[in-house]
Formats: structure tokens, C-alpha cells, sequence
């Protein structure tokens, strides 16, 4: 199968897919082609004759994998499907269930995602939180210690750096090891034990290092300026024999300092990599030229970055429009009038989104959206996986994979009247440690065990349960809802409809998996970026427009964006000026260029001059940096009459 290089890619793109080996910097500014680059190099290597199992392929979400390797299958057939594509955690995952024992795990290891750290984290503290109330609550250590383990320092020093004033050191290494302790106890690992264990066993275990040195003669990393200091240390140390690197990122992009993101492993590349040649991706096939003007011109300041310059391909378009608004009423009432003045433009609800630096920059404009009952979409709460009634399926699914699994247990048993933790944990320790639904004997067993008050409920979830014969995940979610979940769910939740439909949906999804363990390692090893798919690979989203953080903005686009709050102390934020680091204020910028790219026809910025605070009345604002710092004639600018 031929590949048509010469007019399927422009010059930078073919010239950066047809690489030489070695090791290869692709800097790939916004809209400029990155993931078909990516896709074609792939093919390209395949179509070599390299095998595919030789090729390792890192990237932050399933789903951008998934979508890469799809397009080379189409372009060189299905050997594509032998790469190794995937996260890196499920990388780690998947030498990890490979060399558990060498590294201490058991090989039924369970992966715990942030609900259940944080249901170890709670009783593990939760002595210690009553000898000392000043502990943060569970959620927030195991968050802080994770951010910790991600920029690469040691949890006990940066919880001593943040509580040191409330909690002596001893106390904060304390919970730390009850922590790990607990995890150990459940056999069981966090996200951050995926890479740093991976790590570990290729770092101390030659044979091990070496197999796989040996095994990936290619490797190609996306999104590489959001590695942490684990990931880019786990890349090195994978490529180290062959050397034939390549990764693709854009150092103006780089927006996840705040958990562990290392910008500086991009920047340091060409040093690490003496020989490295260099390729840019300049040439942008989305935004219309004004905004591309803007856009260079904001970031052009940071320090410390590859420069370049995105050149469009479209033409026409005009200037972006700055808005000078009165407070944050009236910028909720001009962008109401602005998406329907779009609409009738012929630009529909989806094709507009609305950023900001923070969800609570769109208070105002919720209540006017509802108002003008224009249909739109908040990027916030509970992401598909992690919703109370998927959880509680998920429970039983796995106690069928993993009968060991403590922390399913106890989420299940739950449900059930008059049964608490302290009644599940010593209901689990009578049973050994060890239960199936699908065992006749331990179904039996914890009949017998069990209050009164939950043995019709749990007795009938069994009877139905006992009927499935094989561990299929539709068969087990069909006996669930009918055999108990059904009147649990009429019970506990006001929407009871919508989540018995998420299950009956989920239940097909599974239908895609071979197995209930590849299924659930996948929902297991879903990022925060991945969850966006979640939903949409089982609910529609409509015709809505889009609110968003700009975080959660990277990596999508639409005909019409509008940038909310863009004063000083909001965009940028208030935490960032108050530090006064150049770090800090620079990533700001990279945060605005990120939200500017993400526009293709028309970009608004909005800039309130004053809002209101709780105690002291109407607060006077001054206009962003960010917008200041933009030459007047790139701008058309609009003031409202106040």
C-alpha cells in the first residue's frame, strides 16, 4: 500500500514524517498538522518494514492514540494494529502486570482511580485526624501528594511547605505512610505508583530494561511539553539504546505546571540529544488571519521558548473584537446578544464555546443563558466513569474480575440498609478477605452475615446475579439493574431514568471489550483529558454551546470562541500576580495563547471594568496584560454605553 507523502502533507509535515532516525524534535505550533504528522510518521515507519511491535507510541489520552493508529490502519493496513499505542500510564499498567512481582505488587494488583485513593486516604488518617483536626481533610493530602510525586519532590516536604504552620513534619510523614500502608493493604496502586513503579522496575531490573531497550527500535511521544519529570526520565530511559526519538509538542502549550507538566524537557531536548534535528510545523489550516496575528503577538514576549510564527492558509476573516464592559452583568448580556446575532449569522449552538480562566467567571452567564434559553454545556462535575451509579456497577464487575478487591466490596455492600464501613470492613474480614457474587457458596456466605434489615434487598440482588453463567459484563449489568438496582436507583436519585440509561448504554459499551479485565483496565486507566470522550461516546451533547475552562479547551477548536473576565487578577489569575514569579505569569500567557488558537472564524474578548465583592461593593478592575500587550490595530474594540 502506497503512501502519497507528496500531496497528502505539506513540506514541514512531510519533511518531519520522513525524519531520519535518530533523535527528532517536531515543535508543532497550534493548528499547524501536529497529530497528522504523527499519524503519517507511524505509517511511514510501518510501511518501512519495521515491525509494529517495535514501535512505541505515548500519548496523554486513549483516545488521541486510538485515533492515530486508526488513520495509519487506513493508510498501510492492519499490521498497525501490533504498535504498542497507548497512555503512558497504560504503558506502565502493561509492563507492570508483566514484572508485578519484581516491584513487590501481587499480579492481581488493583489500579484505585481518585475516588478510592481518597477512600484509602481517609481511613488511613483517620486516627491521626482526630489527634490532630489541623490535618487536611483525605481528599486534599492524597491530592497534594499526588501534585507532589508529579513535579518530583518528596510528598512529606511539599505537605510540610503548605501545612507546616498547622502540623509538625512528623505528624504530615505520618499520614503519608499510613497512606502507602493502606494501598499496600488493598494491593492495590494509585496512578502516580503506575509510572513511578514502571520506572523503578526498568531502572533496577537489567534483564527487564533491556528487553524492552531492545524491543522499541522506534519511539514517538505526543504532547510532549506536558511531560512530568517520571514520564520524560521513563522515555529516555526506554529509547536509550536505539535513540531513534521522536517527540512532538509546542512549547507554547505548555498550560499543566500545576500538576507536575515540565515545559523544560521540551526546551532541554536538543541538549539532552546533541545530534537532534529540528522540525517546525508552522503553517496553521484553522483560524482566519487576524486572529493568528493576535496570537503571535501575545505570546511573543514569554521568555524561554522556541520561538515561531504561525502563518495562515485561509484568508479573509476580520480582527478580533475586544469588548469594554461595565461588570460582569453586561458581559453576560452581550454575549447572550452575541451568540444569537451568530446564530442568525448560520453558525450553529455547537460551533460556539465560551473560555475562561475559572468556572466561577460564568456564574453570571448561566443565568442569562437560561434566561435567553439559549441550550448550552458546563465542562464541570462528575465525569462519566466517576458518577455514583457507574461506580457502584463497576463495584460489582469487579469483585467478578477480582474477587480480592476490598475496596468494591465495601463500595457494594454500601448500598444495602443499615450497612456502614466499620459493618462491610468486618462483614470482608469474616469472609477472608476474599467474595464473588457469581459463587453460589459466597453468595450463601454472606447471607448468613449480613443485618436483617438488608437481607431481602441483597438476597434478591444474588438471585439475580446467579443466574448469569458466564462473567460477561452486559450479562452482570442486566441482572443488576433487574435484580436490585433498579429500585435503588428510584430510591436514591431524583434522575433515576437518565443513570438506569447510562448503565443500560454502558452495558453495551462493554460489548467491544474481549474481556470484563480489558474493559475495566480501561475505564481504570482513563485520563482527566480522556473522561471529555466519556460522555460523548454514550450521550449525545446536541446542539449546545460550550462552557469551558481553558485547561479543559486544549486540543479542540470551534468557528466561534469567546474569552470571559480578561482583567488582571481573574485572566490573569490573582494567584499568579501574587506570587510574582516569572514562571508563573508566563504559563498565564501560554493559557491565553492556547484560548486564542482555539478560534477559527471569530474571536471576542470580553474585559468587565468592575465586579462586585462580598464586603466591600463594586471592585474597579484594570484591563489584562494579555489584551494591553496587543498592538491597538490587530483589534477591532467596542465599548458599551455605561
Amino acid at each position: 500500500m502506497s503512501i502519497d507523502f507528496e500531496h497528502e502533507l505539506n513540506d514541514e509535515q512531510r519533511t518531519a514524517a520522513l525524519a531520519p532516525d535518530g533523535p527528532v524534535l517536531v515543535i508543532a505550533a497550534a493548528g499547524t498538522g501536529k497529530t497528522r504528522t504523527l499519524t503519517y510518521r507511524v505509517a511511514h515507519l510501518v510501511d518501512r518494514g519495521i515491525q509494529p511491535d517495535r514501535i512505541l507510541l505515548l500519548t496523554f489520552t486513549n483516545r488521541a492514540a486510538r485515533e492515530m493508529l486508526d488513520r495509519a490502519r487506513a493508510l498501510v493496513g492492519e499490521q498497525v494494529g501490533g504498535v504498542w499505542g497507548g497512555t503512558f500510564h497504560h504503558f506502565a499498567h502493561r509492563i507492570l502486570r508483566r514484572w508485578s512481582e519484581r516491584v513487590g505488587l501481587p499480579p492481581g494488583f488493583t489500579i484505585v482511580d481518585e475516588e478510592d485513593a481518597t477512600t484509602l486516604m481517609r481511613r488511613a488518617v483517620a486516627q491521626l485526624r482526630q489527634a490532630h483536626p489541623h490535618l487536611p481533610k483525605p481528599e486534599v493530602l492524597r491530592e497534594a501528594i499526588s501534585n507532589a510525586r508529579n513535579r518530583g519532590e518528596d510528598p512529606a516536604d511539599a505537605l510540610s511547605n503548605t501545612y507546616g504552620e498547622l502540623l509538625p513534619r512528623a505528624v504530615l510523614e505520618e499520614a503519608v505512610r499510613l497512606y502507602s500502608e493502606a494501598k499496600r493493604a488493598a494491593n492495590a496502586v494509585d496512578f502516580d505508583d503506575l509510572l513511578e513503579l514502571a520506572l523503578q522496575l526498568l531502572e533496577q531490573h537489567p534483564d527487564v530494561r533491556s528487553r524492552y531497550q531492545e524491543q522499541f527500535l522506534h519511539v514517538l511521544v505526543d504532547e510532549y511539553q506536558d511531560t512530568n519529570d517520571v514520564q520524560a526520565r521513563l522515555v529516555d530511559l526506554v529509547a536509550a539504546r536505539h535513540r531513534n526519538l521522536l517527540v512532538v509538542g509546542d512549547d507554547f502549550q505548555s498550560i499543566y505546571a500545576w500538576r507536575g507538566a515540565n515545559y523544560r524537557n521540551f526546551l532541554s531536548f536538543p541538549t539532552r540529544y546533541p545530534d537532534t534535528k529540528v522540525f517546525r510545523l508552522e503553517t496553521n489550516y484553522r483560524s482566519v488571519p487576524g486572529i493568528l496575528e493576535v496570537a503571535n503577538v501575545c505570546i511573543a514576549g514569554n521568555p524561554e521558548q522556541f520561538q515561531k510564527t504561525l502563518r495562515p492558509v485561509r484568508r479573509g476573516g476580520g480582527r478580533p473584537i475586544c469588548v469594554d464592559l461595565f461588570d460582569g452583568d453586561e458581559q453576560a448580556r452581550f454575549v447572550v446578544q452575541a451568540l444569537h446575532e451568530l446564530r442568525t449569522q448560520g453558525y450553529a449552538w455547537r460551533d460556539m464555546a465560551v473560555l475562561y480562566r475559572a468556572h466561577y467567571h460564568a456564574m453570571e452567564l448561566q443565568v442569562y443563558l437560561n434566561q435567553a434559553r439559549i441550550p448550552y454545556m458546563v465542562t464541570s462535575g462528575p465525569r462519566f466513569f466517576e458518577q455514583a451509579h457507574i461506580k457502584d456497577l463497576l463495584a460489582v464487575l469487579r469483585l467478578v474480575r477480582e474477587p480480592t478487591d476490598e475496596l468494591a466490596f465495601l463500595r457494594l455492600l454500601q448500598l444495602f440498609p443499615r450497612i456502614g464501613e466499620r459493618t462491610a470492613r468486618s462483614i470482608w474480614q469474616k469472609l477472608g478477605g476474599r467474595w464473588s457474587p457469581l459463587r453460589e457458596d459466597d453468595r450463601q456466605a454472606i447471607l448468613r452475615l449480613i443485618p436483617a434489615a438488608a437481607h431481602e434487598d441483597l438476597q434478591t440482588a444474588l438471585e439475580a446475579l446467579g443466574k448469569v453463567s458466564a462473567p460477561q459484563g452486559r450479562a452482570i449489568a442486566e441482572a443488576w439493574v433487574a435484580g436490585f438496582y433498579r429500585h435503588y436507583a428510584m430510591q436514591s436519585f431524583t434522575d433515576a431514568d437518565r443513570r438506569l440509561d447510562d448503565i443500560e448504554a454502558m452495558a453495551a459499551f462493554m460489548d467491544r471489550y474481549p474481556t470484563l479485565g480489558e474493559f475495566l483496565a480501561e475505564v481504570a486507566l482513563l485520563t482527566n483529558v480522556d473522561t471529555t470522550e466519556g460522555p460523548m461516546a454514550l450521550t449525545e451533547r446536541g446542539d449546545r454551546v460550550l462552557l469551558t475552562t481553558v485547561h479543559q479547551a486544549k486540543g479542540l477548536e470551534w468557528p466561534v470562541v469567546v474569552v470571559l473576565w480578561l482583567v488582571e487578577g481573574m485572566f490573569p489569575s490573582a494567584r499568579a500576580l501574587e506570587l510574582n514569579l516569572p514562571e508563573g505569569l508566563a504559563e498565564e500567557r501560554r493559557l491565553f495563547y492556547v484560548a486564542t488558537t482555539r478560534a477559527k472564524d471569530h474571536l471576542i474578548l470580553c474585559v468587565p471594568r468592575s465586579r462586585s465583592k462580598p464586603g466591600s461593593g463594586r471592585h474597579w478592575c484594570q484591563p489584562s496584560r494579555f489584551v494591553t500587550e496587543i498592538p491597538a490595530q490587530l483589534l477591532e474594540h467596542l465599548r458599551l454605553r455605561w
